[in-house]
């Protein structure tokens, strides 16, 4: 069955960082980081809806520019979210630049940034046609104390994507997105009721996913040549015999962090079980002096890492310039065998006493 989810790193894992995650049988994608972003097309830029910023260092958040640039003058609504201090920074991206001829456009571009604290979430809206001045003082929202990490900053029907506030010297913030459970349809069912594709189905399966088994679907009908509505079928019979339900899909995106203990004791809960975690690791072992000091992560405390959450697939990124392309093998190498250590540790070998 076709994954919902197709996730996969913008750049080389020596580049920028960033993750695109690409909707099936949509045409909408979400993004973890905005480093340099020229790698995608135009195409899949404009089908992102919402962007997921660790933190504002240049690497992470340059590429707002671009995706800024090709949204504008477009009928779009783009939702950032970040760590204290982003919406100073999104405004500051948005001041460098003179909008005096915005008011010409017909379509209207607002984005929608949420500043995410331990116990408060600041939410501001900036929309083009005001040249992108707030409207006022940002929205505040108490978040649950004490904040726990399977609470979602962000949640709509069918997904929630969860955080964790890290230590990278300055706060940076750790994602899960996850899918609530995979909805897949019997394509041998539908032949047989004699029902027909269409957007129908997604609206059938939002319905699902909200449990508003009420929801109307007396537009949707069986294929062209027969005109009795859907609305004719139960809904639970429906989904009986239409719906295959199954687990969600999970996917973590680490960037940037310290590997102590305190972030490793956030990170785990946060990614536990994802069946596809993106992590940094930025030095080797060798390094892991540097590393401690520089706030990053080793190859080999990324694997550890994958191994205690239970990830199901890991890939790195973010490795270091110092590093030649020989030594960028080693960097799986560490990772796994941390992982593997973790998940398939080695018996204690014990002396058998003589006879």
């Amino acid at each position: 069955m076709p994954q919902t989810f197709n996730p996969c790193l913008i750049n080389d894992p020596s580049d920028d960082p960033g993750v695109f995650v690409a909707f099936s049988f949509q045409n909408r994608a979400i993004a973890f980081d905005l480093g340099d972003i020229h790698a995608l097309s135009s195409r899949d830029i404009l089908k992102i809806s919402h962007v997921f910023i660790s933190h504002t260092h240049m690497d992470h958040f340059a590429g707002f520019d671009r995706l800024l640039r090709l949204c504008l003058g477009r009928e779009k609504t783009l939702h950032l979210f970040g760590p204290a201090g982003f919406l100073k920074n999104i405004e500051g991206k948005l001041g460098a630049y003179t909008w005096n001829l915005v008011k010409n456009y017909t379509s209207q571009l607002i984005l929608n940034a949420t500043e995410i604290h331990p116990d408060v979430l600041y939410q501001q809206t900036y929309a083009c046609k005001n040249g992108f001045r707030p409207d006022g003082p940002p929205l505040e929202t108490s978040r649950p104390t004490p904040f726990r990490a399977a609470q979602p900053v962000y949640k709509e029907s069918g997904l929630a994507v969860s955080t964790e506030i890290l230590d990278h010297g300055i706060p940076c913030l750790g994602f899960c997105l996850k899918e609530a459970f995979r909805i897949n349809i019997r394509k041998d069912a539908l032949d047989r009721m004699g029902l027909s594709p269409g957007p129908w189905l997604h609206r059938f399966k939002q319905a699902i996913y909200t449990g508003r088994t009420s929801a109307p679907l007396a537009e949707v009908l069986l294929d062209e040549n027969i005109t009795t509505a859907l609305k004719n079928y139960r809904f639970d019979d429906l989904k009986s015999r239409l719906a295959i339900i199954t687990a969600g899909q999970k996917i973590g995106y680490i960037a940037d962090v310290a590997g102590t203990q305190e972030n490793i004791e956030k990170i785990v809960p946060l990614i536990q079980d994802a069946d596809h975690l993106f992590i940094e690791a930025a030095f080797l072992d060798q390094d892991k002096l540097h590393a401690a000091a520089k706030h990053h992560l080793t190859a080999r405390q990324a694997g550890r890492i994958a191994g205690r959450a239970g990830v199901k697939r890991f890939t790195l990124f973010h490795f270091s310039p110092r590093y030649n392309d020989d030594e960028k093998t080693r960097f799986y190498q560490e990772a796994q065998g941390a992982y593997d250590h973790v998940i398939m540790p080695v018996p204690e070998l014990r002396e058998i006493p003589d006879a």
